[in-house]
């Protein structure tokens, strides 16, 4: 399980080439031709570069709590509060509320002389009282000057007499695997802690946020190290220390930093406005898988498949449309759908980008002025449903499911929104094409092939003539829950 650092097998030992290798970098031994940029001599060296900029945060949360939980919640000051506050007193019991502390300890670093720290989100909480504590034993207290949980990063002040002691970030598109980095925080609470390892992968995904692109690291990781610096061998910030897998809760040496590449931009934008402002295209995506590749002529699997475009997003009015393939945004490769959030939030907002997708086959490119997504998000909680009219329609069964048209009954019944138009499935035969592609009761069905299917009717007609010759292609459905949220499912009709 995930722990924040928050918890699969240890790591494979290092082939006797790579360990020399390591070692040869790591003890200070000359550098190989191939070693071209400088390093310290040994890890002492980086330490003293580097440990008067690594601080300990201790943040705490002030919870205000009933005493014993006895005490009706009545206004202050009324005869009923201070009858029962009497009788509460008589019989020893303190009925007014106490205060019960959270406390977290964790790590970060500083980047401005001025007191500019950098720490994770997770780290600093909701807490009323953030100190921290410098490698000298200086306590500052810290003010939260912007924070995000998406890609879990804080942006900390402390006021400090005299200039502090800062790191730099380093580009980590440019750390490859197998390249030595430095681990420096408070583990447990011990105090400064130095680790070392190698980078032991990239672009991990660990389901944690939407923009997932950890750097994995062998260097030992542990609760408390949150929030504290991943160093290169030149003394550079290129990761945030995020997060550790393990069965304990314990460094198996398994632990993953956020990248500086992905966390600077939103340090940028909370330094300066004290929040993010992320770009935003309004589409929603899902993945390409072989089926679905093969039914849009897309020869290989890639890009990511936009499943629905927001009425009120950016990409209605450029002309993006469900069924279109993103394979590139703003001259980035989209090698797979996760890539795309990630990209276009760290965009700009009102910037225009070139959109390349994969349309009937062939490449198309629209441009597109990013809208902000903090401002879609709030329109998205604000959007009222909309009160199409339904058509009621008998029974009808195609690819081992039984649909029907969406009556008022069958609204209440499978809990769709008044919003979602379409085919509704009612049932699902066990082992069924449409079984086998995880289609269930509820599901609405949108399109078939880009056409939209508002009746049984059109549903039969459209599966007809996808059979028309003779079934080569999969038929592509988008398919929505009751919610409205929609995906593409492609379904063999041989």
């Amino acid at each position: 399980m995930t722990h924040p650092a928050r918890s699969l097998t240890p790591p494979r030992p290092l082939g006797p080439a790579l360990a020399a290798a390591l070692a040869a970098v790591l003890i200070g031994a000359p550098p190989g031709a191939a070693v071209a940029q400088t390093r310290p001599n040994n890890l002492a060296d980086l330490v003293d570069q580097v440990a008067d900029a690594v601080v300990n945060i201790s943040a705490t949360q002030t919870i205000e709590e009933k005493g014993g939980g006895a005490m009706p919640n009545l206004p202050k000051g009324t005869p009923f509060d201070e009858m029962f506050e009497e009788f509460f007193k008589n019989h020893g019991v303190n009925p007014r509320p106490r205060a019960q502390k959270a406390q977290s300890l964790g790590s970060g670093f500083v980047v401005d002389p001025s007191g500019i720290v950098i720490t994770n989100n997770h780290v600093v909480g909701d807490a009323n009282d953030i100190v921290v504590i410098f490698n000298d034993g200086r306590k500052l207290k810290a003010k939260v000057i912007g924070k995000d949980s998406k890609v879990d990063v804080a942006v900390l002040k402390v006021e400090s007499d005299k200039p502090l002691k800062t790191v730099k970030f380093g580009d980590s598109d440019k750390a490859r695997v197998g390249d030595g980095v430095m681990a420096v925080g408070n583990p447990f609470g011990l105090g400064e802690t130095v680790t070392a390892g190698i980078v032991s992968a990239r672009n991990r995904n660990i389901d944690s946020g939407p923009y997932d692109d950890f750097l994995q690291t062998d260097a030992s990781i542990n609760k408390g190290n949150s929030g504290g610096p991943l160093f290169n061998l030149q003394g550079e910030v290129i990761g945030i220390n995020t997060a550790i897998l393990s069965p304990s809760g314990g460094s198996i040496g398994i632990g993953f930093a956020t990248p500086s590449a992905t966390v600077q931009p939103v340090i940028a934008q909370l330094e300066q406005f004290h929040e993010t402002r992320r770009g935003w295209l309004g589409v929603r995506i899902q993945p390409v898988d072989d089926t679905i590749a093969e039914s849009l002529n897309l020869g290989t699997a890639r890009g990511a498949l936009v499943a629905g475009v927001d009425d009120q997003g950016p990409a209605k009015p450029a002309g993006l449309k469900a069924g279109d393939v993103i394979v590139r945004f703003d001259g980035k490769e989209i090698k797979e759908s996760r890539d795309l959030p990630r990209i276009v939030a760290g965009e700009p907002v009102g910037k225009a980008v070139d959109v390349v997708v994969v349309r009937n086959g062939q490449e198309v490119t629209k441009s597109v002025t990013l809208g902000r997504l903090e401002d879609g998000e709030k329109t998205a909680e604000a959007a009222s449903a909309e009160d199409p009219t339904a058509e009621t329609n008998v029974v009808q069964k195609a690819l081992g499911m039984e649909f029907s048209g969406i009556t008022d009954d069958v609204r209440k019944s499978f809990k769709i929104k008044e919003s979602v138009k379409g085919v509704v499935v009612t049932s699902v035969e066990q082992g069924s094409p449409a079984a086998e592609r995880g289609l269930r009761p509820g599901d609405v069905i949108e399109e078939v092939n880009h056409q939209a299917v508002e009746k049984p009717a059109d549903l039969t007609k459209a599966l007809a003539d996808a059979k028309k010759d003779g079934g080569k292609k999969p038929a592509l459905l988008l398919v929505a829950n009751g919610e409205g949220m929609a995906r593409f499912v492609a379904v063999p009709v041989e």
